[in-house]
């Protein structure tokens, strides 16, 4: 059953860097009506800087080192282990750069959101806003999706759209794009956490008009 939720679900945020999706969500979550509760950031590095800004929040923090793991799927249960022990409901990875494997997808498949700098479908993958310029496009943006087992590929929950302008260049069309990027993440993981918008038979749906709140330009 969709429909909107009272209670604030419990998310756990995933980096592996600075953290800037990571601090507007933070920064969203702060009032007691968003209905996403961040009571864990995890990071699989111990170096990554998004750590000191959730402490500073006062948003309990780990580190789970993939490097002392022999094998992905060994990793992937030592973090599942720790969402589950924090009774986690909804996983939200913002500059997460690790590919998961199947078992941990598909467990919490519909419950876990990624953010990506390109309007999916195109420029999947890495080197997103050189492959942009490289083919010459006028309009980029930002993608949040639900997670599958496919990089890059899961159903579709908003699109912000960014200009791509005369003399460009890589640096300047990421910097747009990331301010694109913490208006488009806490109103789409908001229609998440609230039920708004479920990932239902393989599809994004939405409750009446609740998809106009993720499509930014």
């Amino acid at each position: 059953m969709g429909g909107v939720v009272t209670a604030r679900r419990r998310t756990a945020i995933l980096i592996s860097g600075r953290g800037s999706n990571m601090a507007a969500l933070l920064e969203a979550a702060a009032n007691p009506e968003f209905p996403a509760e961040v009571v864990l950031v995890l990071s699989n590095k111990p170096g990554a800087g998004g750590l000191a800004r959730a402490a500073e929040a006062d948003v309990p923090t780990q580190v789970i080192d993939h490097r002392g793991f022999a094998t992905r799927a060994d990793f992937d249960t030592a973090v599942d282990e720790v969402l589950e022990a924090a009774g986690i409901e909804l996983v939200v990875l913002a500059g997460f750069m690790r590919l998961l494997t199947p078992a941990f997808v598909e467990k919490w498949l519909g419950r876990m959101v990624n953010i990506h700098p390109s309007l999916l479908p195109s420029f999947k993958g890495v080197h997103v806003h050189e492959q942009a310029l490289q083919a010459g496009v006028r309009f980029s943006g930002c993608t949040v999706h639900f997670v599958t087992a496919d990089m890059d590929a899961g159903p579709i929950i908003g699109q912000a759209v960014v200009p791509v302008v005369p003399g460009d260049t890589a640096d300047t069309l990421a910097a747009r794009t990331l301010g694109a990027e913490h208006r488009l993440y806490p109103a789409a993981v908001g229609l998440v956490a609230s039920g708004q918008a479920r990932l239902e038979d393989g599809h994004t749906v939405y409750d009446g008009d609740a998809w106009t709140a993720v499509t930014l330009s």
